[in-house]
């Protein structure tokens, strides 16, 4: 394993000492520790297979805490539990494979998937000629004529590629299609999986981030021909949410590490957590984390109550919105603590070069306004539960409802939607935020956000609220015990 500040980053051995292929990666036993803990706490593939009530809640709540220890062992986990609908469009891939990944046992190593007692789940899509533009991909699948495909081309990005399957976008004859791909065959041979190269990232070093070449490797088709990006839209949506969760974590984290320190430091005679400005950024800093927490648990509720319609939406708009604001509660926390901060031993380094990483990984910021756009044009139904969620929040706070009205009308404006993208997906975010705080959020944290992020109240960087907010209790709120 090699190091990189104050992470073991993962080792690729593409050949044995004979010169055979191997195509493996090699992790730190803490990865794997961390791996084994949340796989039996049931934050991969586990809530699709239970009957608990909430079941998807109390995973979020989980992936939330735990994504605060070390993020990067998050992406399979997240895989993983994002995989399981859209592999249950073919029940006789589903019946080989489900029980593994919604098993709590971790299961490391290639080997034949009934052969294990837990699976992983990976995803490539992503080509260096396409990007974002999936549809440009050229990966080719080939029938072989006994239901399986044989697959050739480069995916120039592969999350997690000692995972037991993956799905991949090719085209084949009758148009882009979503094929399984198993590192194992069932007879117990390795699929050509060939790895290149481990990716050299910002963040995220933890996790292993290939490209693979593959070679008349095999796949099974998933979903339709000429549907792979339906089909695999599924899985991106279900990992959009958990992006939308780790964001959260990583503000919570921040904040923690900032209220920590300004609890204990003393400077100019008081407590940091005492002094009018600093108590202003934490305060401030506290409503955005609670903001975002708030939201990525009411979208984890849409899961568990089936709300397709809201969840289309609110989605998109918290994936853009939340993984956004991200870096900048990072980059404000680690100024709380000053130089103690910007040294890796205060673990702050660490947060923010993973920071960006939700805000790119499933759709950088114009892909996920745009798709914003896309539905607000052609599926009405998803912007009437949308609004129909932000106007449970009506009557609460005048400054809501004045956003809110002012989003209605933007809604009904078609014009330049383009353009006005980012602005209006914004908007969205923020009115969904208020609403679910003037709801679920004590008083002084609603009327906090309200005059600040509705009512304008508020200046172009953190730590500018306006002097009625009660900055003491909303700080109080979030001090560590």
């Amino acid at each position: 394993m090699g190091c990189r500040g104050d992470t073991v980053v993962p080792v690729l051995r593409t050949h044995d000492r004979y010169g055979n292929r191997l195509d493996e990666v090699e992790f730190h036993p803490s990865w794997h520790s961390l791996m084994r803990t949340a796989v039996a706490a049931g934050l991969a593939g586990a809530p699709w297979a239970s009957a608990v009530d909430g079941a998807h809640v109390r995973r979020a709540a989980g992936f939330y805490v735990w994504s605060q220890v070390e993020a990067g062992h998050g992406c399979p986990i997240s895989m993983t539990y994002s995989v399981v609908p859209a592999l249950r469009r073919m029940p006789e891939l589903a019946a080989v494979y489900e029980a593994g990944l919604t098993s709590t046992s971790y299961d490391p190593g290639l080997r034949p998937a009934p052969t294990k007692s837990g699976l992983l789940a990976g995803m490539g899509m992503t080509e260096k000629q396409g990007g974002s533009d999936v549809r440009a991909t050229t990966t080719q699948a080939v029938p072989a004529g006994d239901g399986s495909y044989r697959l050739s081309g480069h995916k120039w990005f592969c999350s997690a590629p000692m995972c037991d399957l993956f799905l991949v976008l090719a085209q084949a004859p009758g148009g882009l299609t979503c094929l399984l791909v198993p590192r194992v065959l069932p007879d117990g041979t390795r699929n050509p999986f060939l790895l290149q190269r481990l990716k050299d990232k910002l963040g995220n070093r933890s996790n292993a981030s290939g490209e693979v070449e593959f070679d008349d490797t095999v796949g099974w088709l998933v979903g339709e021909e000429g549907r792979g990006v339906a089909t695999i839209i599924e899985m991106v949506n279900m990992t959009r949410l958990d992006c939308i969760i780790g964001s959260a974590a990583a503000m919570r984290a921040a904040l923690e590490q900032a209220v920590h320190h300004a609890t204990y430091r003393r400077a100019f005679g008081t407590r940091l957590v005492d002094a009018p400005a600093m108590a202003n950024v934490l305060a401030d800093l506290a409503i955005e984390s609670e903001a975002a927490t708030t939201l990525m648990l009411r979208l984890a509720a849409a899961q568990d109550a089936g709300e397709s319609a809201f969840k289309r939406l609110a989605l998109a708009v918290g994936k853009f919105w939340v993984c956004k604001r991200t870096a900048a509660v990072v980059a404000e926390a680690l100024e709380c603590l000053g130089g103690n901060g910007y040294v890796e031993d205060s673990g702050l380094p660490r947060l923010y070069r993973e920071a960006p990483l939700n805000s790119i990984w499933e759709g950088s910021g114009n892909v996920i306004a745009l798709d914003v756009v896309r539905a607000l044009t052609r599926e009405p139904e998803a912007v009437w539960a949308f609004l129909a969620e932000v106007r449970l929040g009506a009557g609460a706070d005048d400054r809501l409802d004045a956003t809110i009205k002012r989003l209605t009308q933007e809604l009904h404006d078609r014009s330049d939607l383009q353009e006005r993208a980012r602005r209006l997906t914004e908007l969205m975010a923020v009115v969904l935020q208020g609403s679910l705080l003037v709801r679920f959020a004590p008083p002084h944290v609603a009327d906090a956000f309200c005059a600040s992020r509705c009512d304008g109240d508020w200046g172009h960087v953190f730590g500018t609220l306006p002097s009625t907010v009660d900055t003491a209790a909303i700080v109080e709120r979030v001090r560590p015990r």
